[in-house]
Protein backbone atom coordinates (compact mmCIF):
# COMPACT_ATOMS: atom_id res chain seq x y z
CA UNK A 1 0.00 0.00 0.00
CA UNK A 2 1.05 3.15 -1.19
CA UNK A 3 0.45 6.24 1.06
CA UNK A 4 1.38 10.15 0.77
CA UNK A 5 0.40 13.03 2.34
CA UNK A 6 -0.54 16.99 1.21
CA UNK A 7 -0.88 19.79 3.34
CA UNK A 8 -3.51 22.18 1.71
CA UNK A 9 -4.72 25.91 3.17
CA UNK A 10 -8.66 26.79 2.71
CA UNK A 11 -8.77 29.93 0.60
CA UNK A 12 -11.82 32.28 1.17
CA UNK A 13 -13.29 31.25 -2.33
CA UNK A 14 -13.42 27.56 -1.57
CA UNK A 15 -15.94 28.44 0.97
CA UNK A 16 -19.78 28.65 0.83
CA UNK A 17 -22.07 31.08 2.94
CA UNK A 18 -22.01 28.82 6.29
CA UNK A 19 -18.21 29.13 6.24
CA UNK A 20 -17.79 25.63 4.97
CA UNK A 21 -15.30 24.24 2.21
CA UNK A 22 -18.32 23.64 -0.69
CA UNK A 23 -18.36 20.29 -1.05
CA UNK A 24 -17.50 20.32 -4.53
CA UNK A 25 -14.65 21.76 -3.88
CA UNK A 26 -13.44 18.57 -2.22
CA UNK A 27 -13.39 17.53 -6.35
CA UNK A 28 -10.54 19.71 -7.32
CA UNK A 29 -8.56 19.03 -3.40
CA UNK A 30 -8.44 15.36 -4.03
CA UNK A 31 -7.12 15.92 -8.09
CA UNK A 32 -4.23 17.86 -6.33
CA UNK A 33 -3.35 14.99 -3.82
CA UNK A 34 -3.99 12.51 -6.64
CA UNK A 35 -1.46 14.77 -8.94
CA UNK A 36 0.95 14.77 -6.20
CA UNK A 37 0.67 11.35 -5.06
CA UNK A 38 1.92 10.39 -8.85
CA UNK A 39 4.44 12.78 -8.75
CA UNK A 40 5.86 11.61 -5.49
CA UNK A 41 5.79 7.88 -7.61
CA UNK A 42 7.42 9.48 -10.23
CA UNK A 43 5.09 9.78 -12.84
CA UNK A 44 3.53 13.05 -13.77
CA UNK A 45 -0.21 13.79 -15.42
CA UNK A 46 1.35 15.28 -18.12
CA UNK A 47 3.93 12.91 -19.10
CA UNK A 48 1.62 10.18 -18.91
CA UNK A 49 -0.93 12.32 -21.52
CA UNK A 50 2.04 13.01 -23.71
CA UNK A 51 3.12 9.00 -23.70
CA UNK A 52 -0.38 8.44 -25.03
CA UNK A 53 -2.30 7.41 -21.54
CA UNK A 54 -5.16 9.28 -20.45
CA UNK A 55 -6.97 8.38 -16.77
CA UNK A 56 -10.39 9.43 -16.65
CA UNK A 57 -12.09 9.48 -13.12
CA UNK A 58 -15.08 6.86 -13.26
CA UNK A 59 -16.13 7.08 -9.83
CA UNK A 60 -15.74 9.35 -6.96
CA UNK A 61 -17.41 8.87 -3.48
CA UNK A 62 -17.58 10.46 -0.78
CA UNK A 63 -18.43 10.49 2.90
CA UNK A 64 -18.29 14.10 5.14
CA UNK A 65 -17.76 13.87 8.56
CA UNK A 66 -17.04 17.52 9.64
CA UNK A 67 -16.42 20.64 7.69
CA UNK A 68 -13.47 22.62 7.36
CA UNK A 69 -13.31 26.23 7.27
CA UNK A 70 -11.77 29.32 5.72
CA UNK A 71 -7.96 29.83 6.07
CA UNK A 72 -7.60 26.39 7.90
CA UNK A 73 -4.83 24.01 6.79
CA UNK A 74 -5.88 20.41 6.25
CA UNK A 75 -4.09 17.88 5.59
CA UNK A 76 -4.93 14.90 2.66
CA UNK A 77 -3.59 11.34 3.19
CA UNK A 78 -3.80 10.02 -0.28
CA UNK A 79 -3.53 5.89 -0.45
CA UNK A 80 -3.60 3.40 -3.52
CA UNK A 81 -4.45 0.33 -1.09
CA UNK A 82 -4.02 -2.14 -4.43
CA UNK A 83 -1.64 -2.77 -7.27
CA UNK A 84 -3.80 -1.46 -10.36
CA UNK A 85 -4.51 -3.36 -13.42
CA UNK A 86 -6.61 -1.68 -16.06
CA UNK A 87 -8.23 0.70 -13.29
CA UNK A 88 -6.63 2.05 -10.41
CA UNK A 89 -7.98 3.06 -6.66
CA UNK A 90 -7.28 6.48 -4.53
CA UNK A 91 -8.39 6.45 -1.28
CA UNK A 92 -8.47 10.30 0.70
CA UNK A 93 -8.49 11.40 4.33
CA UNK A 94 -8.74 14.85 4.87
CA UNK A 95 -7.68 15.61 8.37
CA UNK A 96 -7.17 18.69 10.37
CA UNK A 97 -4.43 17.91 12.58
CA UNK A 98 -6.05 14.44 13.62
CA UNK A 99 -9.60 15.08 13.61
CA UNK A 100 -11.16 13.00 10.52
CA UNK A 101 -13.18 15.56 8.25
CA UNK A 102 -14.07 13.10 5.62
CA UNK A 103 -12.96 10.09 3.44
CA UNK A 104 -12.96 9.70 -0.16
CA UNK A 105 -12.54 7.17 -2.93
CA UNK A 106 -11.86 7.97 -7.01
CA UNK A 107 -11.52 5.33 -9.41
CA UNK A 108 -9.70 6.29 -12.94
CA UNK A 109 -9.18 4.03 -16.05
CA UNK A 110 -6.14 3.48 -18.15
CA UNK A 111 -7.21 4.37 -21.29
CA UNK A 112 -5.03 4.31 -24.92
CA UNK A 113 -5.17 7.53 -25.99
CA UNK A 114 -5.27 6.37 -29.82
CA UNK A 115 -8.02 3.85 -29.55
CA UNK A 116 -9.92 5.12 -26.71
CA UNK A 117 -9.60 1.39 -25.12
CA UNK A 118 -9.22 0.82 -21.42
CA UNK A 119 -5.25 -0.65 -21.17
CA UNK A 120 -3.21 -1.93 -17.99
CA UNK A 121 -1.34 -0.03 -15.97
CA UNK A 122 2.29 0.64 -17.09
CA UNK A 123 5.12 -2.01 -15.83
CA UNK A 124 6.37 0.67 -14.26
CA UNK A 125 3.97 2.61 -12.34
CA UNK A 126 2.91 -1.10 -10.47
CA UNK A 127 7.04 -1.00 -9.93
CA UNK A 128 6.92 2.05 -8.16
CA UNK A 129 3.63 1.43 -5.92
CA UNK A 130 5.14 -2.16 -4.82
CA UNK A 131 8.60 -0.38 -4.27
CA UNK A 132 7.11 2.59 -2.47
CA UNK A 133 4.82 1.04 -0.64
CA UNK A 134 7.11 -1.73 0.90
CA UNK A 135 9.60 0.94 1.60
CA UNK A 136 7.03 2.89 4.64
Amino acid sequence: MFQSRIKLRVRYAETDRMGYVYYGNYATFFEVARVEALRELGFSYRNLEDSGILLPVTEYNIRFLKPAFYDEEVDIFTTIPVIPGARIRFDYETRRGEELLNKASTELVFINKESGRPMKCPAEIIEAISLKGLNR
